[in-house]
C-alpha cells in the first residue's frame, strides 16, 4: 500500500528521461515500483502531449501531471486546470492582444543580439524558435523541432559550453524587460521560457495543498537560480533534491524510499 501522505514530484527532461527522449524501460519499471510506496507526480516544462509522448500514456499512472511549467493540471489524461496568459502584472505583455507585437520585438532583439554572439543555429536552423503556450513563451535558440543530432551538436558547440549563450541572452533580456513583471527561466536542453512572475513550477503546489500531503519531495536537474526548477526546489513546501541524470534520480529515490 502506497503512503498516501507522501508525494514525489519529478521534473521530466534530465530527471526522468534524457531531454526530449522517451523513458527507458528501467525507469518505467522503477516508477511503477515507486508508486507502490508513495504517491508520484510530474511537473514538466513541456506541454502535455510531449510529456505523454516521453512517458507513455500507460506510464501516466501518476497522482497528477502538471504541464507547461505547472500551469496546466491533468489527471487521468484529462485537463483539469488551465491558466492562460491574461491579466495581471507581466501577463499583459504576453497576452493574446499583444502577443504578435511582443514576439516581433523579441525576434528583432534576438537577431541583433544573437548575431553579435555568432549564433549559426539561429540563422541556419529549421523549426520553431518561438513557441506560444498558455502560460509562457518558449524560446529555443537551436529550433524547438530540430533533430536530436542537431540538439547534441548545438549543445557541444563552443557557443553553448564555453560562451554560455542561453545564460548571456537571458541576462540581457532581463535588462531589456526590467520592471515588466516577467521571469526568464532556463529549462530543457536548448530552450528557455518567458512568463509572468509567479507562474513558475511552484504554482502546482498551491493546487496540491488541498490534497493534504505531509511531505512533498521534488527532484529536478535545473535547480540553480535561473533554472526552471529553482523556485520549486527551494520552496519551503518541498524537500528538494538536485539530480544530474535519470540514473541519479533512481539512485536517490532508492536511498530514500527503498532502504
Amino acid at each position: 500500500m502506497a503512503d498516501s501522505v507522501t508525494l514525489c514530484l519529478f521534473d521530466v527532461d534530465g530527471t526522468l528521461t534524457t531531454p526530449r527522449q522517451k523513458v527507458t524501460t528501467e525507469m518505467a519499471d522503477f516508477l511503477h515500483n515507486l508508486r507502490k510506496r508513495v504517491k508520484v507526480g510530474v511537473v514538466g516544462g513541456s506541454d502535455f502531449d510531449k510529456i505523454k509522448e516521453q512517458l507513455g500514456e500507460d506510464g501516466l499512472e501518476f497522482m497528477g501531471v502538471f504541464a507547461e511549467g505547472g500551469d496546466t493540471e491533468y489527471k487521468d489524461c484529462e485537463s483539469l486546470l488551465r491558466k492562460p496568459i491574461f491579466g495581471g502584472a507581466g501577463a499583459e505583455i504576453l497576452s493574446v492582444n499583444r502577443l504578435e507585437e511582443r514576439a516581433k520585438l523579441i525576434q528583432q532583439f534576438w537577431s541583433i543580439f544573437g548575431g553579435g554572439l555568432r549564433a549559426p543555429c539561429i540563422t541556419r536552423g529549421t523549426g520553431t524558435f518561438l513557441q506560444f503556450r498558455d502560460g509562457r513563451l518558449r524560446i529555443a535558440p537551436g529550433a524547438r523541432s530540430c533533430s536530436q543530432k542537431r540538439r547534441t551538436d548545438y549543445l557541444c558547440t563552443q557557443l553553448m559550453q564555453k560562451e554560455h549563450f542561453r545564460e548571456t541572452f537571458v541576462a540581457e533580456l532581463q535588462k531589456q524587460f526590467v520592471g515588466k513583471g516577467l521571469t526568464f527561466s532556463i529549462g530543457g536542453q536548448i530552450s528557455f521560457d518567458v512568463f509572468p512572475i509567479g507562474w513558475d513550477k511552484t504554482y502546482c503546489l498551491d493546487i496540491l495543498e488541498k490534497d493534504g500531503f505531509s511531505k512533498i519531495y521534488f527532484f529536478g536537474d535545473k535547480t540553480v537560480q535561473g533554472g526552471n526548477d529553482y523556485e520549486i526546489y527551494t520552496d519551503a513546501r518541498t524537500i528538494g533534491y538536485s539530480v544530474t541524470s535519470p540514473s541519479d534520480t533512481m539512485r536517490l529515490c532508492k536511498e530514500l524510499f527503498f532502504q
